[in-house]
């Protein structure tokens, strides 16, 4: 027994080596820096505009940011309900939820959501899933919230009027992503007829199963699909609670629609949980729904303090708590 702790401590060792190692790659340390440098220059060019968003936060309906923190607790819930449905085996609840916790602290310190993703990958391994099946669920849990995302904004623009300001901005961006769509599609076609086809398609079929395995139990579809629109409309329900917190009249499906096409547009850039990338996204699409600059600055600090500043610490500490604890 008293040999049990190195073994599983080399063990940790070897499985976070190459997830820590692929974290260093230069061109995404260098794209994260060249972003958040934008990023302070654009701060420092709008200090006023910044000085006064900030003045306008300060006093801002309290019942509002109430609701918008209530929404973000319930996020953590959300997004634990979904990992659920994405795996056949029942996962422990209540770790589950503070591991969700521990990947959104993670989130906004690594980048591109590596760092969720490393701490859900662990988790599931902790629980017994091997690493490729833990893999798929994660994969499955990241089609789905984009799927979903996807609907949810294609409904808003059919059913929401007065919205074709918002139009011009996503008409170039659906371009774009379909030409890397067809880059993408190239890439596989080669990747299957060259020499690793049978690895590939072994992979693709142990995916497959697990899929339909998951699909084959009326509670984690609900769980999987559920859980992933409801953490969809609750990030959104936050951002929503701040513009009203601030007493602005803009529809609540406008600023709902201005956050699903901003976090879209910031999975482009890898910063760390969307730092520089999502704000900016988000005070463009927010201007574009008809805010004014400063109201939309507000309401991004509001959304960020909320969703990612207040929780930081107390989630770095859950994540060493289950580190310890060998949860993770």
């Amino acid at each position: 027994m008293t040999g049990a702790a190195p073994v599983s401590g080399e063990r940790t060792a070897r499985a976070a080596g190459p997830a820590c190692r692929g974290l260093g790659r230069p061109w995404q340390l260098a794209v994260t820096v060249a972003v958040l440098a934008a990023v302070a220059w654009g701060l420092a060019a709008h200090r006023r505009t910044m000085d006064a968003g900030a003045d306008q936060l300060a006093g801002a309906d309290r019942d509002w940011l109430l609701a918008a923190a209530a929404a973000t607790l319930a996020t953590w819930v959300c997004a634990a309900i979904t990992q659920q449905g994405a795996v056949v085996e029942r996962l422990p609840a209540r770790r589950l939820v503070a591991a969700q916790f521990a990947a959104c602290a993670a989130n906004h310190v690594l980048p591109a959501g590596v760092g969720a993703s490393l701490v859900n990958l662990r988790f599931l391994t902790r629980c017994g899933l091997s690493t490729t099946r833990s893999a798929t669920a994660l994969a499955v849990k990241a089609a789905v919230g984009g799927l979903v995302r996807l609907a949810l904004a294609i409904l808003l623009l059919l059913t929401s009027p007065r919205v074709p300001s918002l139009s011009p901005a996503i008409s170039r961006p659906t371009l774009a992503q379909g030409a890397v769509g067809c880059v993408v599609l190239a890439v596989s076609a080669l990747i299957l007829y060259g020499p690793v086809r049978r690895r590939v398609r072994e992979a693709a079929r142990q995916a497959l199963a697990d899929v339909r395995a998951v699909h084959g139990k009326r509670s984690r579809v609900c769980a999987l699909w559920g859980g992933s629109l409801g953490f969809a409309l609750l990030h959104a329900a936050v951002l929503v609670a701040v513009v009203r917190a601030l007493d602005v009249s803009v529809p609540a499906e406008h600023v709902m629609l201005a956050y699903l096409l901003a976090s879209g547009a910031a999975v482009l850039l890898p910063t760390p949980g969307g730092l520089g990338s999502l704000d900016a996204a988000l005070v463009l699409t927010l201007t574009a729904a008809g805010t004014s600059g400063t109201v939309a600055l507000s309401a991004v600090f509001g959304y960020r303090f909320l969703t990612a500043w207040l929780p930081l610490f107390p989630g770095l500490v859950v994540w060493g708590w289950m580190v310890r604890r060998s949860v993770l």
